[in-house]
């Protein structure tokens, strides 16, 4: 045992025997090297922690509805993606040009991705005001049509280039046939005007709001060419 965990560990009287403590007089009298390095000791386990930052998506505002459009007459349910854990957990993924992903520790999302993206994509079907209207499944809540889909890619790619990628698929049900009746697979790699995080996350917002609107047209495709009644 060194001097000064001796010294720290107890002080020893004059027969010999250790002292499971000392007073505050006692400390006060202690040479000064005992206080610098118990000082030392002190703040050798107490490093300042490296603070996390965290974004979120743009989540879309209301739009006034085009003149002279009426609405569809469909309530329509938009329900949670499915995706690996990676993307239901808040930190940030990066991959190579090979199959290997890493996250970030620091750099983080204000929500999991998966949740993230389904409100984007909700907000910009209600704010369009093509439909009667929109709502998040519910345990309580009855629509005429369902949506859910699953989330394979949000994350940096750095290859010869860095971009950023989303993919995802949903898919619509009618609920009173049961019968899936639209389905739409989106895959974009967006530009990435940077090397840092931030970039990465205002590349991959980019994303997901051109997916929103290419889910938006597709619809009003299907229903213009369903009509429902």
């Amino acid at each position: 045992m060194t001097r000064e965990e001796e010294t720290l560990e107890g002080l020893t009287d004059t027969k010999g025997k250790r002292r499971r403590g000392s007073s505050s007089s006692e400390k006060a009298c202690w040479p000064a090297w005992i206080m610098s390095f118990m000082l030392a000791t002190t703040l050798s386990g107490c490093g300042a922690a490296r603070p996390s930052k965290y974004y979120q998506l743009t989540v879309p505002g209301e739009r006034p509805a085009a003149p002279g459009a009426d609405p569809v007459a469909a309530t329509l349910l938009f329900g949670p993606l499915s995706a690996s854990h990676l993307y239901r957990e808040d930190r940030i993924v990066y991959s190579g040009g090979g199959e290997q992903m890493g996250t970030y520790e620091y750099q983080r999302w204000a929500e999991p991705p998966t949740e993230m993206i389904q409100m984007v994509l909700l907000r910009r079907l209600r704010s369009s005001g093509h439909y009667k209207s929109v709502y998040a499944e519910r345990s309580n809540a009855s629509g005429d049509f369902l949506i859910r889909g699953h989330l394979y890619d949000f994350k940096e790619v750095s290859a010869s280039t860095m971009v950023a990628r989303l993919t995802f698929e949903l898919e619509m049900r009618d609920l009173k046939s049961g019968v899936t009746v639209w389905t739409r697979y989106y895959s974009h790699d967006e530009s990435v005007a940077g090397k840092d995080v931030p970039a990465i996350v205002a590349a991959l917002n980019r994303n997901v709001q051109l997916a929103s609107e290419e889910m938006l047209a597709s619809l009003e495709q299907y229903f213009a060419e369903h009509p429902f009644k």
